[in-house]
């Protein structure tokens, strides 16, 4: 009970924070709408598909890509920051909070405004005929796996590299935009060289991508081999992500202390 209150305490804080801020929520319900489009009229367009099935391709590229990498990568980095920069972590010193609660609560934040992007993302395409074959709970399983392992490198980026408001861009752009590119957000994984591919295999992302676009634009299950394969390799990253963010929160005050 003790974790959970921390949790639900450190969510409350930064969803309310971000209630004040409406601009940022109004963005992010923007931005993934227009690449939406963006990516689904050009996809109907160049492939010489219907409309329907180029948004089913893509919706999951859309959501992985875009909506919960700046959201929730970005998101968190910028959160974490802000802590910083307002002081909130010298008062966590005299706090009892565990540095497993401020992770999951910042985690459950950020959900938040994660499945509201993914709702907001296939509403809007099924509007537009698209209809999705997989199974419903395990495209949100997959969703929530992507959104830990987005808010964990983003808590872990944030308190190791982050020490200003201006890092926040530089890193989101160092780090996140090439771990898009190749893990086929904005180009098919078809298109890419064999020897690219190897290494896209050990990017989260690119396992993002493919799972959720085989479940929900595929149909496939977790009994598929491809799809299990992806599942169970965004299971053990989300894992190695919690640890490291409670560690990194650790390392974080000890550097703190010391300032």
């Amino acid at each position: 009970m003790k974790y959970w209150r921390e949790t639900l305490a450190v969510a409350q804080r930064i969803l309310i924070e971000l209630g004040r801020r409406r601009r940022s929520l109004i963005f992010w319900s923007i931005f993934p709408i227009s690449v939406l489009l963006l990516n689904g009229y050009i996809l109907a367009e160049r492939a010489k598909l219907t409309t329907a099935k180029a948004f089913e391709s893509a919706a999951p590229s859309t959501l992985v890509g875009a909506a919960l990498f700046f959201s929730c990568l970005g998101g968190s980095v910028a959160t974490v920051v802000a802590e910083r920069e307002q002081q909130t972590l010298k008062r966590l010193f005299i706090s009892p909070l565990s540095g497993t609660s401020y992770f999951l609560g910042i985690f459950f934040a950020h959900s938040c405004i994660g499945m509201g992007q993914a709702l907001l993302v296939y509403t809007l395409s099924a509007f537009l005929g698209a209809e999705f074959q997989g199974s419903v709970l395990l495209g949100v399983l997959i969703i929530l796996l992507s959104i830990i392992t987005y808010v964990g490198v983003g808590f872990v980026l944030g308190t190791q590299f982050a020490r200003r408001t201006e890092d926040v861009n530089a890193l989101v752009a160092a780090f996140g935009v090439p771990l898009l590119i190749l893990g086929g957000a904005f180009l098919p994984t078809s298109l890419f060289p064999k020897k690219l591919l190897e290494i896209a295999k050990y990017n989260p992302i690119y396992h993002m991508n493919e799972a959720l676009l085989g479940v929900w634009a595929g149909g496939k299950n977790l009994s598929d081999t491809d799809i299990s394969s992806h599942f169970w390799f965004l299971f053990g990253f989300a894992l190695v992500m919690v640890a490291a963010g409670w560690l990194s929160y650790r390392r974080m005050l000890r550097v703190e202390r010391r300032l």
